[in-house]
């Protein structure tokens, strides 16, 4: 493969002159080295800027527009296919799905099509279920649904250990747990811890001993001083989180997943009754308790020094806005450097996998192009028009 210029996932700026050897989906040469021998395949990509394939590290699947819980699994199967092409086609050839409040592990099964071909797709890691506390984030439970609980809902050191071990039990890479309440389950509040520490050293004790890396939804400093306590590898949102607070993440060695896209949708949209109108009533109110602060997340997730991986939340969104992501944070603060290796190298050092996420020798050949520099242009990111998944080609120009 030969393009006009090149980025590797980690350097501070793209280089000019790519070329890059792909062999049984892997990178087997870069740079001069990668020379055409004898029956190899040439791809001239022009004048365009290869980089590693994208990690998008918070999305749901398993939770799509038009669908509901209550829907049956086949229903919510189908409306997952349309945005896993959509977000293969935009570049992210690896997506972590933190799970959702349905029953059924519909991300593992998805994970398997993908994985095995099936379907087109992301690469996908992901975490069975949401888990909250009852009147948790998570916990869609009403007063409506009467005795039907909704959600996987755990409480007690004995129950929360169960669920860890069911969702290992279904196969999954990580374990996802909500430490505080959020904006959009009914009973719950984003600045209130929702697990003791006692409960939260269970869970992701006995999920560290089955191998299983933690995720948590956590919007305030509480819930995330326990969840770093008990030794959480990445924190999702951190929205009303207080600098110290952030750097405590730092210090910790833990990432940081700021989502800040969504949050920018739902403060746009405050004064909108049409885009509430389908939505818990309770959401709205909080959201606008928290608007000020909300407003300023950005701005401190930018000047703190946590890794900070990519993660946008989509399902809470169109899955094909993910790409939004990318100016809203430098429209925060962040470098166009600190935003790319966000979705790259740092992306797989979370996940921990150092085969993606970069452009070099033994790495997974997940390449894609755009059409100009995006250290210049951010925007370029949404122009993505060729995609390289493990070797194979998925989206080519023209």
């Amino acid at each position: 493969m030969t393009a006009a210029r090149w980025w590797d996932g980690t350097g501070d700026a793209v280089q000019p002159g790519a070329r890059i050897l792909v062999c049984g989906g892997k990178i087997e040469k870069v740079g001069r080295e990668a020379a055409a021998g004898h029956g190899v395949r040439v791809l001239d990509l022009g004048e365009r800027t290869v980089l590693p394939g994208l990690i998008d590290c918070h999305v749901h699947l398993s939770e799509v527009a038009n669908t509901a819980l209550t829907d049956a699994l086949s229903l919510r199967t189908l409306a997952a296919l349309a945005p896993l092409r959509e977000l293969l086609a935009a570049g992210f050839t690896t997506v972590r799905d933190l799970g959702g409040a349905s029953q059924e592990p519909l991300a593992v099964y998805l994970r398997d099509a993908t994985a095995a071909g099936s379907i087109p797709g992301p690469r996908l890691l992901v975490a069975p279920h949401l888990n909250p506390a009852r009147a948790g984030h998570g916990d869609r439970t009403s007063l409506a649904a009467g005795a039907t609980e909704l959600g996987a809902v755990a409480d007690g050191v004995d129950e929360v250990v169960r669920h860890v071990r069911s969702d290992a039990r279904h196969r999954a890479d990580w374990i996802k747990f909500a430490a505080t309440g959020g904006m959009t389950s009914p009973s719950d509040a984003p600045d209130r811890p929702t697990y003791t520490q006692a409960e939260l050293d269970a869970l992701v004790g006995v999920a560290t001993d089955l191998g299983l890396p933690c995720a948590t939804h956590a919007f305030s400093d509480e819930g995330i001083r326990r969840a770093v306590s008990a030794g959480v590898r990445s924190v999702e949102h951190a929205c009303l989180a207080t600098p110290d607070v952030l750097e405590l993440l730092a210090r910790s060695g833990v990432y940081l997943v700021p989502t800040l896209h969504v949050v920018n949708i739902f403060l746009e949209q405050i004064d909108n009754d049409d885009f509430w109108h389908d939505k818990v009533p309770e959401s709205r109110e909080k959201l606008a308790r928290h608007a000020d602060t909300l407003r300023r997340h950005g701005r401190r997730v930018s000047t703190c020094t946590a890794r900070v991986a990519f993660g946008t939340d989509a399902g809470m969104f169109p899955h094909a806005d993910n790409w939004r992501e990318f100016p809203a944070m430098t429209s925060a603060g962040f470098t166009a450097h600190r935003v790319l290796t966000s979705a790259t190298s740092i992306a797989a050092d979370l996940l921990d996998r150092p085969d993606l996420g970069r452009i070099a020798r033994g790495a997974t050949a997940d390449l894609i192009a755009v059409p100009s520099d995006p250290f210049r242009d951010i925007e370029a990111l949404h122009h993505v028009d060729f995609v390289m998944r493990t070797g194979h080609i998925h989206r080519a120009p023209g």
